[in-house]
């Protein structure tokens, strides 16, 4: 018997965060995939270096791929060193896999990266979500209500 998955993905430390994926896109759905990593990948992205600012993700030959990520080289690194931005594979099911590639092919979501981490185990995941892009006018209704919210929660601080 298969073990239930925990409802948040248990993030022990995070390495690298895109913010700006929840202001560009409708987040529909989040998913935890692996990362196969080279050997100086790892100890820079222990480091806290990486960078998945102007990344995605896209399904190739039945494979998900991280591009455009930015691990950048280990220092302590020698001739061995990898390359800051190559195409890494993301580890996911197969049944997870054909429903990213159909809701891409079907709905034209992108699948977007929003943050790397390490879980509890020591293995870095990347949290991937499938989203949808906003318009210039939904972009300003969340400006909108992040505004409102600051100046209520000032106002009930204020009056107590």
């Amino acid at each position: 018997m298969a073990r239930p998955k925990p409802t948040t993905f248990d993030k022990q430390k995070t390495v690298a965060e895109n913010r700006r994926a929840r202001f560009d896109y409708h987040v529909e759905d989040k998913f935890e995939a692996g990362l196969a990593l080279q050997g100086t990948e790892v100890k820079s992205l222990r480091a806290g270096e990486a960078s998945i600012a102007a990344s995605y993700a896209e399904v190739r030959d039945g494979e998900v791929w991280l591009i455009n990520a930015n691990v950048p080289e280990y220092s302590h690194g020698n001739r061995l060193n990898h390359e800051p931005r190559r195409p890494r594979k993301l580890l996911l099911h197969s049944r997870e896999i054909d429903r990213l590639f159909g809701a891409v092919e079907r709905k034209g979501m992108t699948l977007v990266p929003l943050s790397i981490y390490f879980n509890s185990q020591g293995r870095a995941k990347v949290e991937l979500a499938l989203a949808k892009g906003k318009q210039a006018h939904d972009k300003r209704q969340t400006i909108k209500e992040r505004d409102w919210k600051r100046d209520k929660a000032r106002l009930m601080r204020e009056k107590g």
